[in-house]
């Protein structure tokens, strides 16, 4: 089984930086985390190589920065891991790198493609959809389970706002992953010892069939107006009552803002 993950290293959320002239994130310099619905992709796809054999690709698009967040993949056990960067791709929106990922996917071979629900400096939840619309493939999003894979067909667990779903795809899909799907492995000692002579597939674009016109700040449809910081203001309510009718009057507040889970 050829399982494929896309991930995504993002700015730590304390980190975040926006260029005041192209109004796009600053990521050169900037402390980073891989993405942690993606990283849960990772481990998903870890343990489905354990169940059914065959190997976990990562594919990422981002500054040469993001190798080292490759390299930290190879010690957690994934085989081959990819880089995409070219100055021609920086600036693209969801939909000009949904097209620069999808390009090169289509020059390897797959059985499943994982995508993380959202990256935490974008919140769009659109490449995913959009790279397996461009691939043609079926797709799964808000997964909460992969259950089973079997001749050719998954079943798996997608999670709605009020009720869990149990659906069956063929394969090739992509899926996308929720952070509390699993808990990441950590790095082992195993891996780091045998996957240190490992080196990241750099693809430039150069490497690819893309329209230049397609891609990039220039080709993103997307045009960000303006960027700022919302003011905060406090105006929350003083409230003075003994310990007991303070709980009770604060889990009334919290109620609506509370998720019940597994109410298969």
């Amino acid at each position: 089984m050829n399982i494929i993950v896309l991930v995504k290293q993002v700015p730590d959320t304390t980190e975040i930086k926006i260029d005041k002239e192209t109004n796009t994130l600053i990521r050169a310099g900037v402390q980073s985390i891989v993405n942690p619905n993606d990283l849960a992709g990772v481990e998903e796809a870890l343990k489905l190589k354990a169940r059914y054999g065959g190997t976990v690709s990562v594919v990422t698009m981002g500054p040469m920065q993001a190798e080292s967040m490759l390299v930290e993949l190879y010690a957690r056990g994934v085989d081959h891991c990819y880089l995409l960067s070219d100055r021609a791709f920086a600036g693209s929106d969801t939909w000009a790198t949904s097209t620069i990922l999808s390009s090169f996917l289509k020059t390897l071979t797959y059985d499943l493609i994982i995508a993380g629900y959202q990256a935490i400096d974008g919140d769009t939840a659109q490449v995913g959809p959009q790279v397996a619309e461009f691939l043609n493939i079926p797709q799964v999003t808000y997964l909460s389970e992969i259950v089973s894979v079997e001749q050719g067909e998954m079943v798996v667990k997608k999670r709605t706002d009020s009720e869990i779903l149990t659906l069956a795809v063929e394969l090739p899909v992509l899926v996308t992953t929720l952070a509390d799907m699993n808990k990441p492995r950590h790095m082992n000692a195993w891996d780091i010892y045998h996957n240190t002579d490992k080196k990241v597939n750099l693809v430039t674009f150069n490497d690819l069939n893309i329209d230049p016109n397609h891609i990039g700040l220039k080709g993103s449809p997307t045009k960000v107006k303006k960027t700022y910081v919302k003011q905060v203001q406090a105006k929350s309510e003083k409230v003075s009552m003994n310990p007991e009718d303070a709980a009770k009057w604060i889990t009334k507040l919290l109620y609506p803002y509370m998720e019940v889970k597994n109410h298969e």
